[in-house]
């Protein structure tokens, strides 16, 4: 299964940012700040060849999961690690590994996977295309090479599709990397309900939240490392929406850039068998 990039933790000092100067705040206007923080985004000056090894710590719905994943050119592989902060049984860990080997060796899996991929980064480019239009911009402040926005609904803007819609009832704030331009957070809040079809296809209630955090892994390589997600709402036929999803994602190790799914898989595999020959006989009995 393909898994998203992202990874980091941002510095809790970055909430206690001080007042930009005047000079700071004239040389460019903070739309021009965000239009060019977007392509950077949209346009990365890095290379894309850059892949890692991390750990994934995703809790949906209360649903707690630990995961090992490794990227590859062609996707990731991920491993389940541990459940509920319970580790896996032997038996859960000899279907993990069929699961693992299977998918390296399906190629309509790996179609599937893919598409799904790319389905969902063009989804993630359609957002950020919109900000800028979508929200008024005002400097709020800044603490080293990082600067504070905030931002409140464009009443100009006209959504073109659902995402856009959402984007129109928020309100928030960005940091963001003045020298490299590149996005360090942002996070936002709905304002007002959300309609779908005047209400009849669903909505998202009022105070919905979202936020999500990135780091420079690599120079010049910007990902997501933190996402935090609550929503609630109704979906068509009156089915409720309950949207709890947080991931936090750490210990990053980089792998060859040249790795396939396969090596990836045996990356996996081969570590869980050195983790299983560490842990002594009778550990974690009681």
């Amino acid at each position: 299964m393909t898994i998203q990039r992202s990874r980091m933790l941002l510095a809790s000092a970055l909430s206690l940012l001080a007042p930009l100067s005047i000079n700071a705040q004239s040389s460019i206007s903070p739309t021009q700040l965000v239009k060019d923080v977007i392509y950077n985004e949209l346009h990365p000056p890095a290379a894309t060849t850059v892949h890692w090894k991390y750990q994934l710590e995703k809790e949906v719905d209360g649903k707690q999961e630990l995961r090992t994943v490794v990227e590859t050119n062609s996707g990731s592989v991920d491993r389940l690690l541990s459940v509920q902060g319970k580790p896996l049984t032997p038996a859960e860990k000899n279907t993990e590994d069929g699961r693992i080997l299977k998918f390296t060796r399906n190629a309509d899996e790996q179609r599937k996977a893919e598409q799904g991929r790319r389905k969902d980064a063009e989804q993630c480019n359609a957002i950020m295309k919109m900000i800028p239009d979508a929200f008024i911009f005002e400097y709020s402040g800044s603490s080293g090479n990082t600067t504070k926005l905030i931002f409140k609904p464009n009443p100009s803007f006209r959504p073109p599709s659902r995402e856009g819609k959402v984007l129109q009832q928020m309100a928030g704030e960005m940091l963001v990397d003045a020298r490299q331009k590149r996005m360090v957070s942002i996070k936002g809040k709905l304002i007002n309900e959300v309609k779908f079809g005047g209400g009849l296809l669903g909505h998202l209630e009022k105070g919905g939240q979202f936020s999500v955090k990135r780091a420079e892994i690599a120079p010049g390589d910007w990902e997501m490392t933190g996402l935090d997600v609550n929503m609630q709402g109704k979906a068509l036929l009156f089915k409720s929406i309950s949207v709890q999803q947080k991931e936090i994602h750490s210990d990053f190790e980089r792998v060859p850039d040249d790795l396939t799914l396969a090596d990836a898989a045996n990356l996996l595999l081969r570590q869980t068998m050195v983790a299983s020959k560490s842990i002594p006989a009778g550990a974690g009995q009681r």
